[in-house]
């Protein structure tokens, strides 16, 4: 006997829960994606000879750097490439040709990776509350009915006067204190390393990572280099960018300060108050470089290793 067809919906419908009541589904477990320093370890293992990647330990965290040796008659010196955040030391923006055409040049190169940007820095500590703050006081607790008819009229409360708020930030002090730690931590690991080559030590900085090293080297550090080439050297905050003028004037390095011409508007702006306090605090071994056209580009990847030649040949 065939069943009517509403039957045979019903009749599937209750197979069909039985057997979810019998298997039920457990939720998918939550994996974190995989960091950018951990794809790009991954990609430099898989794709470069193994010659060239020299791990390197700074404290209790281990990062690649790419070493090539210098391929000249005449050893000029070691040169310290580092790229900008969240790029790599192989990027098209000149890194990956300074590295092997400086050989040429008579300088030996390490690539350093960076680390990773954590967003989140001090993030978590701020949101959470006091204890101070959360407990009321004594001298806020409310009267008692008693002592309320006794107690003296109080004056009126004086409304808070106005005040300016500031923009918020692209990217906060925390974010970017908490990139500087890490980036110098594997600097020093790397200088140190490189210091057993050559007393001549040249350090090539992009981005963001030529900025934190700027304030770094302001501060005057134990590690001292012979030149400082800055490529685009800019700050993702306003405040700490507007400050980095007058800190490019005050590192002890001689400096060549690279830009594009089509480097953002922040960039741009800030040039000119950087020669104005080089002039100012007498830095009389900083030099401004315009390089025009994409900076990906063959052409100028060759202009900017001239720049950078001529710059140093002025000094070793």
């Amino acid at each position: 006997m065939l069943f009517p067809r509403f039957l045979k919906g019903a009749f599937y419908i209750q197979l069909s829960c039985a057997l979810l009541l019998a298997n039920p589904i457990s939720a998918a477990e939550h994996i974190n994606p995989p960091t950018f320093s951990s794809i790009e370890n991954s990609d430099i293992e898989r794709l470069l000879p193994s010659d060239e990647i020299k791990p390197i330990l700074a404290g209790e965290t281990e990062f690649l750097s790419l070493y090539s040796e210098y391929m000249s008659s005449d050893f000029r010196g070691v040169v310290l490439l580092i790229p900008d955040w969240h790029s790599t030391p192989t990027n098209n923006s000149g890194m990956s040709y300074l590295r092997k055409e400086l050989n040429n040049l008579g300088y030996s190169t390490y690539a350093m990776t960076v680390p990773d940007i954590d967003w989140q820095a001090s993030k978590m500590a701020k949101t959470m509350p006091n204890e101070a703050e959360v407990a009321p006081s004594k001298t806020e607790e409310p009267a008692s009915p008693d002592t309320t008819t006794d107690a003296q009229p109080q004056p009126e409360k004086i409304k808070d006067e106005p005040h300016y708020v500031n923009a918020i930030e692209k990217v906060s002090d925390d974010v970017l204190d908490n990139y500087k730690i890490n980036l110098i931590s594997r600097f020093n690991a790397l200088y140190q390393t490189a210091i057993e080559d050559s007393s001549n030590i040249v350090v090539i900085a992009q981005g963001t990572s030529a900025g934190v090293l700027l304030e770094h080297y302001a501060d005057f550090p134990d590690e001292r280099v012979n030149a400082f080439i800055s490529l685009s050297s800019y700050l993702p905050n306003t405040k700490r960018n507007k400050g980095l003028n007058q800190t490019t004037s005050l590192v002890t390095p001689a400096l060549l300060d690279i830009y594009y011409a089509n480097d953002s508007t922040d960039i741009l702006m800030s040039l000119k108050n950087r020669q104005r306090w080089v002039n100012r605090n007498a830095k009389f071994d900083y030099r401004q470089r315009q390089l025009f056209g994409l900076r990906d580009q063959p052409d100028q990847h060759a202009r900017l290793t001239k720049e950078i030649d001529g710059f140093l040949r002025r000094l070793f």
